[in-house]
This record gives C-alpha cells, structure tokens and sequence, in this order.
C-alpha cells in the first residue's frame, strides 16, 4: 500500500523540517498516532503505537520507527527498525519540503530555503504488509484530511 499526501502552509522549511522530523510530534497532530516514545540509547528511534478504529473494527499496531535520513530541511525519512530478530512487514514514511509552487520568497535569494514564504509538504507513506489494508487506507485517507489543519498549526506555533 502507498499513500501520498500533501500540504501547503505559511512557515518556513526550516519549521515544518522541526515537526515531522521528531515522531514525538505526531500524537499532537495525527491521531492514528497515539503514542510516539523515544527509545532509551537509540538514537532517532521511536517506539510507536498506531490506533485505528473503523466502525466497530478497531486495530492497534507498535512499531520501532527509526530515522533513517535526515537532510535539514528539506527531507525526512523513518523507516521501521525491529530489533527482535523476527521478520516484519515494511513501514517507510518519507518527508520532502519544498518551495510551493509560485512561491515568491520573502528576500531577495529563492534559492535560500529561509526565504521561502510558503512550502509544501508531501509525505509518503509505503506498507508491505496485508492485514491491515483494507481498513487502512481509508482511516488514512480521513486522518490525513483531518490533521492538515492541525499540523499546519503546530508549524506556525514552531516558528514564533
């Protein structure tokens, strides 16, 4: 399964790079994620715990998230990093910032990422697995609709 989403908002790259770089964020704006844990002597490494509930369907799903590309500002990538010698189903969420397309920058270089005055984020999500496919993509797809406003909110609040 992938699953690409997107979002223009108002703030530098620099200051949505601060909220979806750290997973300890995304409980304060995605709510399939209920908890985001740093692992202790892991660095960028996150024990995670995923909630999703579909009428009376209901899936709860931990996952070990570690950061595996971090390009300040413009690209994040975490991707599940079991540690318990078992084999698991992929999870790769990958996070570019760009400059919005017509964007005009606040200074004089738009080649310099801190001039940008609107960004866009795009997010892909990839899952190898089965089981939880075919409730996923839509609790996904209605997560995703609804979080935009909160994540664009978070970013502003980074950026005062």
């Amino acid at each position: 399964m992938k699953v690409v989403a997107n979002l223009v908002t108002a703030a530098t790259p620099g200051a949505v790079y601060d909220v979806v770089s750290d997973l300890g964020t995304y409980p304060r704006w995605l709510d399939i994620v209920s908890a985001a844990r740093p692992v202790p002597g892991r660095d960028a490494t996150w024990d995670v715990d995923l909630r999703a509930q579909l009428g009376p369907f209901r899936r709860i799903k931990r996952l070990r998230m570690r950061r595996s590309v971090a390009d300040e500002p413009t690209h994040v990538r975490f991707e599940r990093h079991e540690e318990d010698g078992r084999s698991h189903s992929s999870w790769v969420m990958d996070a570019r910032i760009t400059p919005a397309a017509g964007t005009s920058g606040r200074g004089n270089d738009p080649d310099d990422p801190d001039e940008v005055d609107e960004v866009e984020l795009e997010v892909t999500l990839n899952y190898s697995g089965a089981l939880w496919v075919p409730m996923l993509d839509r609790v996904l797809s209605d997560e995703i609709r609804r979080s935009r406003g909160r994540l664009a909110a978070l970013v502003a609040g980074q950026a005062d």
